[in-house]
């Protein structure tokens, strides 16, 4: 019957139109999440895309897992000239008015005359020429006699070893300046430790052991100790800190395993020391707490962390005795 197919039309029709109500729901909510996605891994891309070379994180985040490393620039020529630049302030080898040493220079031979030169009268200085050099550095041995006296008492004295000399009797030792000079070139100019005994070679004629020259970082580093001290406690009873992470690694072992070059400083005191990511330069000051029985490491009470654009520790006034 005509009028049954018109129902059953009406009826397919109305279904149909229910099954694309909900389609286009669920195409709208889909399109939504779909967006929201976008929208999140855009964000995580540029998370991760976040680098020491292009952000302002320190260069220890560039090892966490999932960062790129920045890639290295390429130099380029900024269009200068060669040589000194206009406004650079000059540097120039000054005539020094009281030099170390004269010398003294006279002509020798004879004269068209026949006469020696070296019987002629003295008229002066006619040309002078100064020359700064540096004086070849040659290992000396001083073998350093301790005397001992008797007094009219009959009481016997010995004389006290010079700093430079102490040690146990009949043994032989490097002087205080060639230990410095070992120091300066290993701890100031990053030299190791083979090459910083053949440079002591080069200029002394003596080549100390590796293992000797290797043990004065130790010895230098309990020397600096007390001074050390002073400088941490000079940082933490300070109200502001500047710290900040820099790009050097230091310690023994791999790459992986080396620390990162961090450093505190007030206007008097700078501490170099070195750190893991995170709360590294903070340990290294020791501003956090020990950990006991399983517990994380709390910083002390004093202690209060600014957002990264403000200083990045603070430590408020000690408040006023009564």
């Amino acid at each position: 019957m005509p009028g049954d197919d018109v129902a059953a039309l009406r009826s397919e029709n109305g279904r149909l139109r229910e099954a694309n109500e909900r389609l286009r729901v669920l195409l709208e909510d889909k399109g939504a999440k779909i967006a929201e996605l976008e929208d999140r891994v855009a964000r995580l891309e540029r998370l991760i895309s976040r680098n020491s070379g292009n952000s302002s994180m320190p260069p220890s985040a560039d090892d966490l897992p999932g960062r790129k490393p920045p890639e290295r620039r390429q130099r380029r020529g900024g269009g200068r000239k060669p040589g000194k630049q206009p406004g650079a302030p000059g540097a120039f080898l000054a005539w020094r008015e009281v030099p170390d040493d004269i010398t003294g220079h006279f002509p020798q031979g004879s004269c068209g005359c026949g006469a020696d030169l070296a019987d002629a009268r003295d008229l002066g200085v006619r040309y002078s020429r100064q020359v700064t050099g540096l004086p070849e550095a040659r290992a000396e041995t001083i073998q350093h006699d301790r005397h001992e006296v008797e007094c009219a008492c009959g009481r016997v004295h010995v004389a006290d070893a010079p700093p430079e000399a102490a040690g146990a009797p009949g043994t032989v030792t490097y002087g205080l300046n060639f230990q410095a000079w070992c120091v300066f070139l290993m701890v100031m100019h990053h030299v190791p430790v083979e090459r910083c005994a053949d440079i002591i070679e080069s200029m002394a004629g003596t080549r100390p052991s590796d293992g000797w020259v290797h043990t004065l970082l130790e010895r230098a580093a309990r020397a600096v100790a007390a001074a050390n001290k002073a400088i941490r406690a000079l940082i933490i009873l300070a109200r502001v800190i500047c710290g900040d992470e820099t790009p050097l690694r230091a310690g023994p072992g791999p790459k992986s395993r080396k620390k990162y070059l961090q450093v505190a400083c007030t206007s008097p005191a700078h501490l170099l020391l070195p750190g893991r990511p995170g709360p590294g330069l903070l340990q290294g000051l020791r501003l956090f707490r020990p950990v006991r029985r399983g517990r994380r490491a709390r910083p002390v009470p004093a202690l209060r962390l600014l957002p990264r654009d403000q200083s990045p520790v603070v430590l408020p006034a000690p408040a006023a005795r009564s």
